[in-house]
């Protein structure tokens, strides 16, 4: 008895293609996943071949067949790799080392973070070879990896999904339903983070408090891992984060600096005040006296104005909105207004402006009310405070215009600190405050 081979497909396979080696091309109406055995599989075969091919080519098949041995041939059961055999994911408790070569003394390449993706070259003892992101060839010991199956099972768990805008522009809802309330629009071709997926919609994060579902027929969906990183990439993040910090000393000894020349304006004013009160006390009856003591008082006035004011008049829009681009990267806090280690939106953009002298409200609803003077959205000065509204018409988040129709933000914990299009939800109105 005759037995073909046994083929078992993996999940990305959508359909199996089982062709015989003998050149004759069989036509088949579906697959199975069942050995070919015994003289009835032979005459299909026959039939089959008959209807698509010469019959010399068929009797052909029957001789091949007959001529064999009539000794059974064990089946052989060949497996389709997974597409994820030759995945790796980091386990590492922080980061693993990528070394040059497969040994602990060798040169290290880069690192590979916790639950960083990698692919897998070959294996070499205890250490596998690997590609990811930039760092191209590399050794790590396999201890710390997830491999095959078991990275398999650490997909959902690491892995990012992406929703790119594909049309014009693209409602927003509060419910997965065409019927729900709309929450805001979202514009061609802007990223945002999925947090729930469904059949047929997508929830979407906003910013840091607002979500809504889009139509998945309307949404490219990305799924992205976390890669290694080469040294020299480490070493360039390290800089900018350094230098973001430096950024922020020198605005909190700026704002220190602002605060004491504020106390010792105040303390003067009430010295002046108090200077006045006795002169008027021992001449009450002067009135050159009385007015020269107003004349003093209002000069100690107007030197603390114009100090405070020196520092926002060298100000630019531009400037502002470089200062503001430093800190891209940076975690969001809620609550938070330190540039470095977390802001929320409004904390971000009065942080921002503190540096530059100007006080603003705390919250985005106070600053869109007070803050600045307003400006029309088709007017936009880079430096210019850009207002969103929730479904309820109140103002929740604000963002600083950078130029060229695009916006830095504290958006939310995920993203943290980061750049997008001014209408990447649409956009209530704007303030300039310089």
């Amino acid at each position: 008895m005759i037995k073909g081979t046994a083929v078992k497909a993996s999940l990305c396979a959508t359909a199996l293609l089982l062709s015989l080696s003998y050149g004759i091309k069989v036509e088949a109406a579906g697959t199975s996943d069942m050995g070919i055995a015994g003289i009835s599989a032979i005459l299909d075969n026959y039939y089959v071949a008959t209807a698509s091919d010469e019959v010399g080519e068929a009797e052909q098949l029957l001789e091949t067949f007959a001529g064999q041995s009539d000794e059974p041939v064990n089946a052989k059961m060949t497996d389709i790799e997974s597409p994820y055999a030759n995945l790796g994911i980091s386990t590492a408790t922080n980061y693993v080392n990528i070394r040059k070569e497969p040994n602990t003394d060798s040169e290290i390449v880069g690192k590979l973070y916790n639950g960083c993706a990698t692919d897998i070259l070959e294996t070499d003892g205890d250490w596998v070879k690997i590609e990811s992101g930039n760092v191209k060839s590399g050794y790590i010991n396999k201890e710390f990896l997830a491999i095959g199956d078991e990275a398999e099972k650490l997909i959902n768990e690491f892995n990012s999904k992406y929703a790119t805008i594909n049309t014009t522009t693209l409602f927003v809802r509060e419910t997965p339903s065409t019927d729900a309330p709309i929450i805001t629009m979202v514009p061609l071709g802007e990223r945002y983070y999925i947090t729930n997926e469904q059949d047929k919609w997508a929830e979407i994060q906003i910013d840091e408090d607002t979500t809504g579902f889009v139509s998945k027929d309307y949404i490219i969906i990305d799924v992205e891992f976390e890669y290694a990183i080469t040294i020299e990439e480490e070493q360039e993040k390290l800089a900018r984060e350094e230098e973001a910090r430096r950024a922020e000393a020198e605005r909190l000894e700026a704002l220190a600096r602002e605060q004491d020349a504020n106390r010792k304006a105040e303390a003067e004013r009430k010295a002046a005040a108090d200077r006045a009160a006795r002169a008027n006390e021992s001449s009450r009856n002067s009135s050159s006296s009385s007015s020269s003591s107003s004349s003093s008082n209002s000069g100690s006035s107007s030197n603390s104005g114009s100090s405070s004011s020196s520092g926002s008049s060298s100000s630019t829009g531009s400037s502002i909105a470089d200062y503001a681009l430093k800190f891209v990267g940076n975690p969001y806090v809620w609550g938070g207004t330190s540039l470095t280690n977390g802001a929320d939106c409004s904390g971000f953009t009065s942080s921002i402006y503190s540096h530059f002298g100007y006080s603003i409200p705390r919250t985005s609803r106070d600053q869109a009310n007070s803050a600045g003077r307003e400006v029309s959205l088709s007017d936009l000065q880079a430096g210019d405070l850009i207002f969103y509204r929730n479904s309820s018409g109140v103002v929740n988040h604000v963002a600083l215009y950078i130029g060229n129709g695009r916006v830095v933000h504290a958006s939310n914990a995920r993203e943290g600190i980061k750049t997008s299009s001014y209408n990447y939800r649409t956009p209530y109105k704007a303030r300039r405050i310089k």
